[in-house]
């Protein structure tokens, strides 16, 4: 696995200092980019660390410019670790075709489809390789790791602590895409990469993962109700209601007024950390 690091830019940041970094990533075959907030506290010490997994059309920077979150994470200690949400430069023609699928749109899986499967490996990457490395090069707890996201993000987040039970010791989400075989983004997104098998498309989609079985720590969602894509596309009551019927531990607020954009995740971030706080805290 590649060590290669390359800092591309570092600012001071309520007492703790957020790095932008670019590294040659062997699971995706190109250099990948991600953002570092480290913490005051990290400079007596390794902190927990918190995986953010942004949605379509995002980058490494999004979170980290819009969320407003490093004020808060400063004052628990929390490093803030966010990662682009694909590769880049594939050099494959139809990955600049829609916004919804191709660069910018990985959904945090890996591809088994040409042309895809060559670069688009996000699983893989998120939780292996980008993990150690973090790991390896900034001061971060190995057993404190939690995983949060937003909309195509947000059903990563969801969809990596189930598949990876024990991998994250805390996972919350804004707006995830919890049911994607029940959606557009969903199934254009799996059957692209995935093939046509919707059996292969389960093992991929949060609502089908908790019915199969599969458990994460108690989770926390947030879901505004004025949300333009939460009646087409997002479905967290399918979500809710198989962790009610197997008997795992979630959280649903739904806020009325509040749509899918930065503003709705700005509102809530300070309830999120603490609540990986907590969770990281007591792991």
């Amino acid at each position: 696995m590649s060590r290669s690091l390359t800092t591309l830019s570092s600012h001071r940041c309520f007492g703790g200092i957020q790095g932008f970094y670019r590294h040659d990533a062997s699971e995706i075959g190109l250099p990948m980019k991600f953002g570092v907030f480290v913490p005051p506290q990290a400079a007596q010490g390794p902190v927990p660390v918190l995986f953010y997994l942004a949605g379509l059309t995002c980058t490494e920077e999004t979170f980290a410019i819009k969320a407003g979150a490093q004020r808060v994470a400063a004052e628990l200690g929390l490093m803030l670790v966010t990662p682009d949400t694909s590769p880049r430069e594939t050099g494959i023609e139809e990955a600049n075709a829609a916004w919804d699928f191709g660069h910018g749109a990985g959904f945090y899986l890996d591809a088994t489809m040409a042309p895809w499967s060559r670069h688009f490996r996000m699983e893989s990457w998120v939780t292996q390789e980008l993990r150690t490395l973090v790991l390896a090069h900034f001061p971060a707890r190995a057993d404190r790791v939690g995983v949060f996201g937003h909309s195509m993000g947000g059903h990563g987040a969801l969809t990596l602590a189930l598949r990876h039970p024990g991998l994250f010791q805390s996972v919350s989400a804004f707006a995830p895409i919890a049911a994607p075989m029940q959606c557009a983004w969903g199934e254009k997104a799996f059957s692209g990469y995935l093939g046509n098998d919707r059996k292969t498309w389960a093992a991929h989609d949060a609502t089908e993962l908790v019915k199969a079985g599969h458990r994460a720590p108690p989770l926390l969602i947030d879901q505004g109700m004025a949300d333009q894509f939460l009646v087409s596309q997002l479905h967290p009551h399918l979500f809710e209601a198989a962790c009610a019927a197997a008997g795992q531990p979630l959280t649903l607020r739904r806020h009325e007024g509040y749509d899918h954009g930065y503003y709705f995740i700005a509102s809530f971030v300070e309830d999120h950390l603490r609540h990986h706080a907590r969770a990281l805290a007591a792991a």
